[in-house]
């Protein structure tokens, strides 16, 4: 039952991350191009947005339960960003990373791996 409750922690941070993301490219690109009115936009990415917070705190409520360190379930957060982030962005916008962009998310990489492992 526990592992079952590990798996839910992390799939509810992992979309509750994804979804947030999501929303922040959705209202960036249509503001960019201005394709509808702002206040349009904003309710529709802030009612997608408020549905990612309420997967993220369910995600760190149960997290704590499950894991009994807030420190793993940081570390579940911020892998989730590291994995979802970039592909959201090259979807959005097709732009690449500039190297200072590699390097940082190489740097990010490493130490989550280090945060995880040590």
């Amino acid at each position: 039952m526990q592992t079952y409750l590990k798996i839910l922690v992390l799939i509810l941070i992992f979309v509750g991350e994804a979804l947030s993301i999501y929303a922040e490219m959705v209202g960036a690109k249509s503001n960019f191009i201005a394709s509808q009115p702002f206040f349009n936009v904003f309710l529709k990415v802030f009612l997608i947005i408020t549905l990612a917070g309420g997967f993220l705190v369910a995600g760190y409520m149960l997290g704590m339960n499950a894991f009994k360190n807030i420190w793993i379930v940081s570390v579940v957060s911020i892998t989730s960003i590291l994995i979802v982030e970039p592909i959201l962005v090259w979807l959005f916008f097709k732009q690449i990373p500039t190297i200072g962009a590699v390097i940082g998310f190489i740097l990010g990489a490493i130490g989550l791996l280090i945060s995880i492992f040590f």
